[in-house]
């Protein structure tokens, strides 16, 4: 029998990953648990830095290991998380909270901060009301609009969003995904969108990379990937994704409605 401990390995979380994102363009990365997304966005928000390979922001090679993040290098990249009520402090005002970055990052003064603030939140949708109230006064889809107002804060040129809707009914799901939309022609913003629902990746996205194992094993723009998927993994998630019949539903409601009918007639 073999005794100590088992020797360590190397894992790979992403492997040859190589992407683009042109300005003002949403590229959506798909992917099941455990294939390498979180990772990956993790290295572009500069939380973690490559072990190999190169990473470019505005033209502009990033190494946070050699240079550390500066406030200049912050300002350019933000991220949007799947749970906006665990990225909120519950102790903090909203207005604080969004006044927060510029505060860290500017040399604006209190008033300009949140003269700032409250404009964030009339253009996410949010009213001068909301500037002083906490978290837990606001439903899920209003906190993920102040969560994206934060994020936009800084002005960043590229938006790294994990999940963002997917903690949300539908009907506030299209909501917030039109937000995003509107929000990225009036900023010019770059949306790197990482999600399982495909059904929002067809909505929101320009280009589509789907990662299995750290691998990026299939890559092209969204009508190229969602009209003929080459990959059998890519196939095999379109496979396993739901889909609505709107014919087949309005039938099956007109039969209720017509069922209905009859066992209330007298």
């Amino acid at each position: 029998m073999r005794g100590g401990l088992a020797s360590a390995r190397t894992v790979h979380a992403v492997k040859d990953a190589s992407l683009r994102v042109d300005k003002g363009k949403t590229l959506a990365i798909v992917g099941e648990s455990g294939s390498g997304k979180s990772t990956l966005a993790r290295i572009l928000t500069l939380v973690d830095p490559q072990t190999s390979g190169q990473l470019l922001i505005e033209g502009e090679e990033i190494d946070i290991r050699r240079s550390g993040v500066s406030k200049a290098l912050r300002r350019k990249v933000q991220m949007v998380f799947q749970n906006p009520y665990g990225s909120l402090n519950p102790r903090q005002k909203i207005g604080d909270a969004l006044a927060e970055p510029l505060a860290i990052n500017t040399s604006l003064s209190h008033d300009e901060r949140s003269e700032q603030a409250r404009q964030m939140l009339k253009r996410v949708g949010l009213g001068p009301e909301h500037f002083n109230r906490y978290p837990h006064m606001f439903s899920g889809g209003q906190r993920q609009r102040i969560a994206i107002a934060r994020a936009l804060m800084l002005n960043p040129s590229l938006l790294v969003l994990d999940e963002p809707v997917s903690a949300l009914d539908l009907s506030v799901q299209a909501q917030i995904l039109n937000l995003l939309a509107d929000l990225q022609d009036e900023f010019q913003l770059t949306y790197v969108f990482i999600s399982h629902d495909l059904s929002v990746v067809h909505y929101i996205a320009d280009e589509v990379m789907v990662m299995y194992l750290g691998d990026v094993v299939e890559q092209g723009s969204r009508d190229e990937v969602f009209a003929a998927p080459r990959h059998p993994y890519t196939r095999a998630l379109f496979a396993a994704t739901p889909k609505a019949d709107p014919d087949r539903i309005r039938a099956r409601l007109a039969r209720r409605a017509e069922q209905a009918g009859r066992e209330a007639a007298p």
